[in-house]
């Protein structure tokens, strides 16, 4: 089975750092990977993977994607960020549900692309 690949509005992100090691949040759930402290900001991490497929085992390898949540970051972790390339949000299919972290399905240069909405991703982890 091929491998799945994941977009993102540029706008969503800020930085990407190497995964460190994390303090684990007792009671989180498992896509809650913990929290670490970047530059005196202490940020919650999120397992992106874990959080899409619950069946799938943390990841050990790959890195943290920093996003703006307001006046607040969130990470995200992920195996690898392959590319930063223009995508048409007009090319981009209709997601199955609004309340979804999935903004719809799209394609970049033939191969089907799923385009995420990372702000509610963290929304519904923050809030939850």
């Amino acid at each position: 089975m091929g491998q799945t690949s994941y977009a993102a509005g540029l706008g969503d992100a800020h930085e990407i750092i190497p995964l460190r090691p994390l303090t684990r949040v007792p009671g989180a759930p498992p896509y809650v990977r913990g929290l670490i402290n970047v530059r005196g900001t202490i940020v919650t991490v999120l397992d992106l993977g874990a959080r899409l497929d619950p069946t799938r085992a943390p990841l050990e390898e790959g890195s943290i994607l920093l996003v703006r949540h307001g006046q607040r970051f969130a990470g995200i972790v992920v195996e690898e960020v392959a590319d930063v390339r223009a995508f048409a949000f007009d090319d981009v299919d209709a997601a199955v549900s609004s309340k979804d972290v999935v903004r719809g399905v799209g394609q970049l240069d033939g191969t089907p692309v799923i385009v995420l909405d990372l702000d509610a991703l963290v929304t519904q982890v923050l809030l939850s």
